[in-house]
């Protein structure tokens, strides 16, 4: 890999200035195949678990990335977004690429890029998305990856991640979000996920609506995809609490002993997919058992600070908002919960704060360092709440936060960006 004449701080500020992945994004695969097979079609040198769904692709990804590694596998796992600095995005061996090292593969593609559109090649330099992308699947073949966990970005059919022929497609719970790209309707957005379904390769599906799992199948009859429904792996004794879950996954192919570190209910299918997924795999059971218990996915019901509790959760939809509602009422209906929320212009803000606000004594709006921000005084004329409180800044909301008691608990949540600037701050 040549060197670059870039920093790390240099790429990351020619990055943001590509603009905002969601909203410049543009759909399609002409333009990163395209980037790709100059660089050499790196995609082509190691095997893939593909990962589409609306809320738990993350979670999953995680849990099979780290199953695989304690397998004995060199294992990497590309996700997005990030929370604090880009380099989380690309890991290699459990641990992110260092900052000098994703500058390095930054210089390699943005030069290809530029002198392809100087060409005539490229219609105009890839997306902060499809740039990542590429950086990812180099350095994933530079760093002799046996098998990477490959998260969705957006949607499926026309990520950029949709390059990869997988070894397997995995697709969680299918909800609203990102509807202005995806489409109006569940089964629209189902649609574009079901996108990463590749012919003849296995799928495993997560519980779905109805309509939603009747198009994977058909998806997947139509290319010739065996399907396998995480719902034939059943969680028996189960136990559950604030910080994680232990049950037996129980299944035709044998019972595990598991105990899952990630926080809510909403994990333990979450678990139930991975293992699946990783069966189908053929990783051994000590493998899964282990890898899950090791599997870590910061700012999902995650707990940083005690006395009080502080937790962050990207609850940045209307599905992960009700499931961080459900997991207040049901572990912390007796604490005075406090709620810091701050969101996006292009989220459902009112269905989401429904939803959750009913379950916080106190509600404190802020917004996230970020130019599409909803400002906490609009926010405040789309909500309701009897005790509500409004701070221009985290740094401010949490000084409000001083007031809380030993024993309250403190959820910082509605938008990754707020969670991700939580954690520089309190991690």
């Amino acid at each position: 890999m040549s060197l670059s004449l870039f920093t790390y701080p240099d790429s990351v500020r020619f990055l943001y200035s590509l603009g905002n992945e969601t909203r410049t994004v543009k759909l399609g695969l002409e333009r990163v195949a395209t980037l790709l097979a100059h660089l050499g079609n790196p995609h082509y040198s190691t095997r893939f678990v593909h990962v589409a769904g609306t809320n738990g692709k993350g979670s999953v990804c995680a849990m099979v990335e780290s199953a695989l590694r304690v397998a004995g596998f060199r294992t990497g796992l590309f996700t997005s977004p990030h929370l604090v600095e880009p380099t989380e995005r690309i890991s290699v061996a459990g641990r992110a690429v260092t900052p000098a090292l994703f500058a390095d593969t930054f210089g390699t593609v943005h030069r290809l890029a530029e002198a392809l559109v100087a060409q005539g090649i490229l219609d105009c330099h890839p997306t902060y998305f499809e740039t990542v992308t590429a950086m990812a699947f180099l350095l994933f073949r530079d760093l002799a990856t046996d098998v990477v966990a490959l998260e969705v970005g957006l949607g499926g059919r026309l990520d950029a991640t949709n390059v990869v022929l997988p070894q397997l497609s995995v697709i969680t719970p299918i909800d609203y979000d990102h509807e202005a790209y995806l489409g109006k309707s569940i089964e629209a957005i189902a649609s574009e996920k079901a996108g990463i379904i590749k012919r003849g390769t296995p799928v495993v599906t997560a519980p779905q609506h109805a309509s939603v799992q009747a198009l994977l199948k058909a998806r997947a009859a139509e290319v010739g995809s065996p399907v396998t429904r995480s719902s034939e792996w059943t969680a028996e004794d189960l136990q559950l609490d604030a910080n994680g879950s232990r049950f037996v996954a129980s299944g035709e192919r044998g019972r595990l002993q598991i105990e899952c570190p990630l926080a809510g209910e909403h994990q333990v299918s979450n678990a139930l997919t991975a293992i699946a997924a990783l069966h189908l795999l053929h990783t051994p059971a000590e493998a899964i058992q282990e890898g899950i218990r090791l599997a870590r996915w910061p700012g999902r019901l995650e707990r940083v600070r005690r006395q009080p509790e502080i937790i962050l959760d990207g609850a940045h939809n209307p599905a992960g908002a009700a499931v961080l509602a459900r997991h207040i009422q049901r572990f912390y209906a007796d604490r005075r919960v406090w709620l810091i929320f701050g969101a996006m212009r292009d989220k459902a803000i009112s269905e989401a704060a429904g939803t959750l606000f009913p379950a916080a004594h106190q509600i404190i709006l802020t917004a996230p360092d970020h130019p599409r921000a909803v400002r906490p005084e609009a926010l405040r004329d789309l909500v309701d709440h009897p005790r509500l409180q409004v701070a221009p800044s985290l740094t401010e909301a949490l000084r409000l936060v001083d007031q809380a008691l030993p024993e309250d608990a403190v959820f910082i949540t509605g938008s990754l960006f707020l969670v991700g600037e939580a954690r520089a701050l309190l991690v």
